[in-house]
């Protein structure tokens, strides 16, 4: 990680790259990983209050869905993991090698008197967190792509 002073503020440049097995007993790990990226993002203190929880719920909400969810044939399959900050953007991509879904497919969950519905609920809250939230097929696999502005 590097930081340079420009203007009013600091430029931060964080680039993490993590591979793990498609289990979900990483998902605890992964999600103290983002909090830990998140402290160190130089943002308003508005901004700072909340990013280390959100992080935490957006890498392990992405990571189950891809998980869960991608079918990969091989239960031993990985799943990458880049974290990136550059220019006031937090961008997370979630790479999977499974059968993939179509993002806009994905119904908003209902609200009962019982709470949340399961299905859908994951990328319900992806959305909400995340400024955007894109599902793409590329050469690499799936990628599940979400940025953030950080100003």
């Amino acid at each position: 990680m590097t930081a340079q002073g420009k203007g009013n503020f600091m430029k931060n440049d964080i680039d993490i790259d993590i591979t793990i097995p498609s289990h979900t007993r990483h998902l605890r790990m992964i999600g103290r990983i983002g909090e830990k990226v998140a402290q160190a993002i130089d943002c308003s203190d508005k901004i700072r209050e909340d990013l280390p929880g959100q992080l935490e719920v957006v890498l392990t909400e992405g990571l189950v869905n891809a998980i869960k969810h991608a079918k990969s044939p091989d239960p031993d399959e990985e799943i990458h993991i880049r974290i990136n900050v550059s220019d006031r953007i937090l961008l997370v991509r979630i790479y999977d090698n499974g059968v993939g879904f179509d993002l806009d497919t994905v119904p908003t969950p209902c609200f009962s008197a019982n709470g949340l519905e399961d299905k859908g609920r994951g990328i319900f809250i992806l959305r909400s967190l995340m400024d955007t939230v894109k599902y793409t097929r590329s050469d690499r696999g799936n990628v599940l792509e979400m940025r953030k502005k950080l100003m």
